[in-house]
């Protein structure tokens, strides 16, 4: 049986006014992606820069690729790659030359025109990083995490900010990291981003992880494999009396209430039938299939992003 990729048992640390990282254990297997979800605030970060050896933890083991920070740092930094939530690079250096300085540092590194070429910033290769946009900077930080050629990748809210098309282009890149064998443990917020890419991830609140496993076993544990969605022109009202009336869970989010249900096709015409006896101004009725927002609201009451 192979050494996991990364091991933590008991990880714990605390700053003045909070406890960010709460008896944390996991287990990365060599090869997956692995994601840990959870929203702002929850000590995905802390977790991550206790793992790549950027903050001290109070209490826990960790165990990277068979190895300790204690006994073989030197080693560890040598064979993994890190992308920090934000890179700051000088304006007026070039991902050619960044690419080519930071490769200088590693005693085994790839190609700078093989990571340009990864990243898809050919064209940009000596253009000031000033000029670049923000999905071509993130993708020059994760071509600069990979320069050393590393088994294990680190990746921290790599997509945040961006916008859908510059999202796309870096699942890819994870995708094709995914596709050479290395391991790759990312941290998120977006639950379609934890869907669309990870092989098992963890969900973390309060600094403690309250759920592990597949993103489609997490769904499935839910048991509830549909929800049906009203949306309002405005603000949606406090739905107590209409669920109360109902006979079934309501749950208000911005503009829309959502009903968790195993059997939409029963539901809608009970649903429909009580809302017009309510006079419930709802504009549309939409039936989606559970998400890991829904699994993350059932455990914690909160949304992802909150």
């Amino acid at each position: 049986m192979s050494t996991p990729a990364l091991r933590i048992h008991g990880l714990r640390k605390a700053f003045p006014k909070v406890v960010a990282v709460d008896g944390v254990d996991l287990e990365v297997a060599r090869g997956e992606v692995f994601g840990l979800l959870g929203p702002n605030g929850a000590g995905k970060t802390t977790t991550l820069e206790i793992i790549e050896g950027l903050t001290e933890a109070d209490g826990g083991d960790i165990e990277i690729l068979g190895l300790t920070w204690a006994k073989q740092g030197q080693e560890i930094r040598a064979r993994i790659g890190v992308q920090l939530q934000s890179t700051s690079l000088f304006n007026k250096i070039t991902p050619r030359e960044s690419l080519d300085l930071y490769g200088s540092y590693y005693p085994k590194r790839r190609g700078t025109d093989e990571l340009l070429d990864l990243v898809q910033l050919q064209e940009k290769a000596d253009a000031y990083h000033i000029t670049l946009s923000g999905g071509q900077q993130q993708r020059l930080a994760l071509a600069l995490a990979l320069v050393n050629d590393p088994e294990l990748v680190f990746l921290d809210e790599p997509t945040t900010g961006l916008d859908p098309q510059a999202r796309r282009s870096l699942w890819d890149v994870v995708r094709h990291m995914k596709a050479e064998g290395r391991t790759v443990m990312l941290t998120t917020h977006y639950m379609d981003e934890a869907e669309a890419l990870c092989d098992r991830l963890a969900i973390m609140d309060h600094g403690q992880v309250i759920a592990t496993g597949t993103p489609a076993s997490l769904i499935a544990d839910l048991a509830i494999p549909s929800v049906v969605e009203l949306t309002f022109e405005g603000a949606a009202p406090n739905p107590a009396a209409f669920s109360e009336r109902l006979g079934q869970v309501v749950s208000r989010r911005a503009d829309l209430w959502e009903i968790p249900t195993p059997d939409p096709k029963a539901l809608l015409p009970r649903l429909l039938e009580t809302a017009e006896v309510a006079a419930v101004p709802f504009q549309q009725v939409h039936i989606r299939r559970a998400t890991l927002e829904d699994v993350f609201l059932h455990r914690t009451g909160r949304s992802l992003r909150e």
